[in-house]
């Protein structure tokens, strides 16, 4: 008798590690072949695939486990972000640009966070790094935007944070686009030797 439960927990152990073994694999995949993408089909998202990509950024780990990233997420077709679009681009002098600042994607979230805390802006990079992975695991593309800061904390910062109804004492601290690839890029190369000293 506890010969066979020896053998029943001794498999179930070897099938746990194995599925670790190739949630291990999925997610190094997703890492080495995720790339920013800058064009995208119509076709909407949907909401099971917004719903996950959000999740995934809800699970990322934050500071002191404050949880304080709040998720703005607005459909391409909301006014408001031609209104960030038209301001960013009066804030840098550019008149007729190819594509929006998040080129065309079907869906942008916006992160924020409390302007008080210290963490918040490293919080909402790891955010949206879990979600650009999700994207790749999704088969999904994903674009990760900075370009809209001065739009967003400059002049018209609080009508801004009233129209992507930030909480109080929140602001800006990145954004990134989703939507179904319409081009592909390779992922960029590095200079390991560079970047990495081994003390």
């Amino acid at each position: 008798m506890f010969r066979i439960i020896f053998k029943f927990r001794e498999a179930a152990n070897s099938n746990l590690k194995e599925d670790m073994r190739q949630e291990m694999t999925n997610v190094m995949e997703a890492i080495k072949k995720r790339s920013s993408t800058r064009g995208y089909m119509e076709a909407p998202l949907t909401e099971m695939e917004t719903n996950q990509l959000i999740h995934a950024g809800l699970q990322a780990p934050t500071a002191a486990n404050k949880q304080e990233i709040h998720f703005t997420i607005l459909q391409d077709s909301n006014p408001i972000l031609k209104e960030l679009e038209e301001e960013k681009n009066r804030l840098r002098g550019i008149t007729a640009p190819e594509h929006n600042f998040y080129y065309e994607a079907p869906v942008v979230v916006i992160l924020s966070a409390d302007s008080t805390f210290r963490w918040g802006t490293l919080d909402a990079g790891i955010a949206v790094e879990n979600m650009a992975l999700a994207a790749e695991e999704l088969g999904l593309g994903s674009l990760i935007i900075g370009c809209i800061y001065d739009a967003l904390m400059g002049e018209k910062k609080d009508y801004f944070a009233n129209a992507l109804r930030f909480p109080d004492n929140y602001e800006y601290k990145i954004a990134i686009a989703f939507g179904h690839k319409a081009v592909s890029k390779e992922p960029h190369t590095y200079n390991a030797d560079a970047q990495i000293t081994y003390l």
